[in-house]
C-alpha cells in the first residue's frame, strides 16, 4: 500500500466527518449507552460517545462505512474524549486504553475491509486526540487568575496513555485536533514522542515504531486567535519543532469564515496542511444546518488557490456533505509545500521572526539555572511563582525573548 505521504503529494486526501452527529441520529438512551457489560455501572452513562466503541461497536462501525462510502480516506478514531482526564468526568479511568485500543481496532477493520475491495484508493485511520477538558493555560475561576485545573505533567500522562492505546490498535496516523490552548497539544505531542521513543527501544522485527502526525488547531471567533490567544503564525511556530505530517483548523467556524485563517496557514506552513470546519455555524437551538452543497461551495474557494492538502468535516457535517467535499476535492491539484525558511522563529501570543536586517534583538537570560543562582534556587525548591516573577521582570525590562534554560546537568 502506498504510504500517506507519497498520496498526499498525488491529490487531496479527504478526511471523514463529525462523529458525535452521527451518533445523536441514532437517540441513544442510557440503556443505549451502558449496554450488557455497564448495565449495573453506579454512574450515568449517557453522552460518553466514546463507550461506545465498548458497548455499541457495530454503531461505530457502521459510522465508519458510511464515510468510507462517501469518499473519505481517513477515518477519525471514536476517541476525542479518550484520556483520563476526560473520562473522570464519567468515573471510567481505568477504561481509556481499552477504549482508545478498541475504537482504533474497530476503525482498522473497516478500512482495511475498503482498502481490499479497492486497493488504488488505500484508507486510512487516524487516532483522535481531543483537548480534553482542562486547560493548562488558562484559570477556570475568574477570581484566582493564577489557578490552573490541570499541570502539563498530568496532561503528559494522560496522552501517554491513549496514544499507546491509539497505536497498539492500529491506528496510521495521530491527530491532535480541536487545539484551544497550545499547551495542551504540546503536551500530547510530548507524550507522543516519548511512546515513540519506547516503540523504538523495544522494536524487534520489521515495521516503524512512529506513525504520521497531524496537528489541527482551533480559531474560535473573527479575532483570529486560539482562545489561548494565539494568531495563526505564533501556532504555527509553536508546533514546528517537530517533523509532522501536517498542521491545519478545524471546528468552531465554518469554511466560508475559515477561509482567511487557512490561506495565511498555507502560505507559511513548511507542512501539509488540513482543514476540517462545521457545516457553517450553529442555529439557536445548536443544530446546524448548512446543506452539503453549500459546506463544499465554501470549501471549493480552498481547493482552486490550492490551500490544502486534508479536507473533510467537523461538527455538523455527515457522510452527504463529505460525498458534496470528496466530489469537488477530486476536481483539484493539491497544494505544494513550501520551502521551509532557514530563519529563527519564535511565538508567544504573537510571532517573532528574525531576519539578517533586523535591529537589535533582546534575550532575556536570566530564566536560566546556569546563569542565575537565584533562579536555579527557585527552580529548585519548586517556588514556580516566583520563578515566574523573575521571567516577567524581564519582559517588562524590555526583553523580546526569554531564554529558558533547565538543562544544568547538561552543560
Amino acid at each position: 500500500m502506498m504510504a500517506i505521504s507519497d498520496l498526499l503529494q498525488k491529490r487531496i486526501l479527504v478526511l471523514d466527518g463529525a462523529m458525535g452527529t452521527m451518533i445523536q441520529g441514532y437517540h441513544l438512551t442510557e440503556e443505549g449507552y451502558r449496554g450488557e457489560r455497564f448495565k449495573d455501572f453506579p454512574h450515568d452513562l449517557k453522552g460518553n460517545n466514546d463507550l461506545l466503541s465498548l458497548t455499541q461497536p457495530q454503531i461505530i462501525q457502521e459510522i465508519h462505512r458510511q464515510y468510507f462510502e462517501a469518499g473519505a480516506d481517513i477515518a477519525e478514531t471514536n476517541t476525542f474524549s479518550g484520556t483520563s482526564i476526560a473520562m473522570a468526568d464519567y468515573h471510567l479511568e481505568d477504561l481509556v486504553y481499552e477504549l482508545n485500543y478498541e475504537s482504533a481496532r474497530l476503525a482498522k477493520e473497516v478500512a482495511e475491509e475498503f482498502t481490499r475491495a479497492n486497493p488504488d484508493k488505500p484508507r486510512f485511520v487516524a487516532g483522535s486526540i481531543g483537548p480534553t477538558n482542562r486547560t493548562a493555560s488558562l484559570s477556570p475561576d475568574v477570581n484566582n487568575p493564577g489557578y490552573r485545573a490541570v499541570t502539563f505533567d498530568d496532561l503528559v500522562t494522560a496522552y501517554t496513555e491513549q496514544v499507546r492505546g491509539l497505536l497498539d490498535g492500529g491506528a496510521d496516523i495521530l491527530l491532535v485536533e480541536t487545539i484551544f490552548d497550545t499547551l495542551n497539544a504540546k503536551a500530547a505531542l510530548f507524550a507522543i514522542e516519548q511512546v515513540f521513543d519506547e516503540r523504538e527501544a523495544s522494536q524487534k522485527g520489521e515495521g516503524t515504531p512512529r506513525v504520521p502526525v497531524m496537528v489541527s488547531g482551533t480559531i474560535t471567533d473573527a479575532s483570529g486567535r486560539t482562545l489561548s490567544g494565539q494568531t495563526v503564525e505564533a501556532f504555527l511556530y509553536s508546533v514546528s519543532h517537530l517533523p509532522l505530517m501536517s498542521v491545519g483548523f478545524n471546528c468552531a467556524l465554518g469554511a466560508d469564515l475559515l477561509r482567511p485563517y487557512v490561506e495565511e496557514l498555507s502560505d507559511k506552513a513548511p507542512f501539509f496542511t488540513s482543514a476540517h470546519p462545521n457545516a457553517g455555524l450553529p442555529n439557536e437551538f445548536g443544530e446546524y444546518d448548512e446543506l452539503p452543497e453549500h459546506t463544499a461551495a465554501s470549501i471549493e474557494g480552498f481547493l482552486q488557490h490550492n490551500f490544502i492538502n486534508i479536507i473533510g468535516g467537523c461538527c455538523g457535517t455527515t457522510p452527504a456533505h463529505i460525498r458534496a467535499i470528496a466530489d469537488v476535492a477530486a476536481k483539484y491539484p493539491p497544494r505544494r509545500v513550501p520551502a521551509n525558511e532557514r530563519l529563527p522563529k519564535f511565538s508567544g501570543l504573537e510571532p517573532l521572526k528574525i531576519f539578517g536586517n533586523n535591529s537589535f534583538v533582546n534575550i532575556g537570560e536570566r530564566t536560566n539555572v546556569t546563569g542565575s543562582k537565584a533562579f536555579a534556587r527557585l527552580i529548585k525548591t519548586g517556588d514556580y511563582e516566583a520563578a515566574l516573577a523573575v521571567a516577567r521582570s524581564q519582559v517588562e525590562g524590555g526583553a523580546q525573548v526569554i531564554d529558558v534554560n533547565m538543562d544544568e546537568g547538561m552543560l
